[in-house]
């Protein structure tokens, strides 16, 4: 306090009084945020009561993250306490999410040991736009399906959703689930492994056959090949043909078997279990050893 009896307060008592520095105090100050009331006739700036209630609400402001700006327009009254707030929970949130895609990068570029060139592409690739991500499941798409009009139209739509993109909010789980999955479904060869399970099913198809016979033969197969499994039927035995024949009917067990051995490939398994981190699901059961029994089966019909 000053000994004039006018009860304000130098930047000394100011400071001992909030137990911020004086250094603190006078770059507000001089930054607008915090005017003196008056100043002393040696020059000296002088504070009153409201200026220790003007300078709580700055530190406060000031440690939520608040820049200078933001808290002369609430001190001055052009904006409240409250727009500034959500503007800035606005700007943590997309700052929350770029950690998030720097964590996750990271964590892969250590996992995988990558060069420096393979962690710029998967920074490129988590950093995408989401019109940027989806313009490559577009793509991805368009390669597989192009001039196949007869595929069983669900087998389009669980592709789709397959072809996942990031959520609003992803998990560092997610945003690498994405990277690999985007690497993925950019490779030449894994498109055209795709592709030619769509041509197998298209294959298959009339133009009669109802939407969702694909995965109607899928849960038959299940079915069949686990109450295989659970009576111990070995897939080169007599009752393993009726089986099959009760599975495929006349179809050449052959032409079944390069068309499962698609539909099995150990890529397409991990595009199905990277589709549903992303998508924040539990992966689907790829039913392997009903599958292998399957396969195994009709390679006992088609051996020699």
């Amino acid at each position: 306090m000053t000994d004039d009896g006018t009860g304000l307060m130098t930047i000394g008592a100011l400071a001992r009084t909030t137990g911020l520095t004086v250094r603190t105090i006078r770059y507000w100050s001089d930054e607008g945020a915090l005017p003196p009331v008056t100043r002393s006739a040696g020059g000296y700036r002088l504070y009153d009561a409201e200026s220790v209630a003007r300078l709580e609400l700055i530190r406060t402001l000031r440690e939520l993250g608040l820049g200078l700006d933001a808290v002369r327009r609430v001190l001055a009254g052009e904006t409240t306490v409250a727009q500034v707030a959500a503007a800035h929970v606005s700007a943590l949130d997309a700052q929350i999410g770029s950690l998030r895609v720097t964590r996750a990068v990271l964590s892969t570029v250590a996992r995988r040991g990558s060069t420096a060139e393979e962690m710029t592409l998967m920074n490129k690739l988590a950093r995408l736009s989401t019109a940027e991500r989806r313009r490559i499941i577009e793509d991805f798409m368009a390669d597989v399906f192009a001039g196949i009009d007869t595929a069983d139209p669900d087998i389009r739509a669980r592709l789709r959703f397959a072809a996942a993109d990031l959520p609003d909010d992803p998990t560092s789980e997610q945003v690498d689930a994405w990277v690999e999955l985007a690497e993925l479904i950019q490779d030449p060869e894994f498109r055209r492994t795709m592709r030619r399970m769509v041509e197998f099913n298209a294959a298959d198809r009339g133009p009669d056959v109802p939407a969702g016979s694909s995965l109607w033969f899928v849960s038959r197969l299940v079915r069949l090949a686990g109450d295989a499994l659970r009576e111990g039927v070995a897939p080169d035995s007599p009752r393993a043909a009726g089986i099959l024949r009760a599975l495929i009917g006349d179809a050449d067990p052959a032409v079944v078997l390069e068309r499962l051995t698609a539909v099995t490939n150990l890529r397409l398994a991990r595009y199905r279990e990277l589709s549903a981190i992303v998508n924040g699901v539990e992966p689907p059961s790829a039913h392997e050893e009903q599958f292998r029994w399957v396969v195994a089966a009709l390679g006992a019909r088609t051996a020699g």
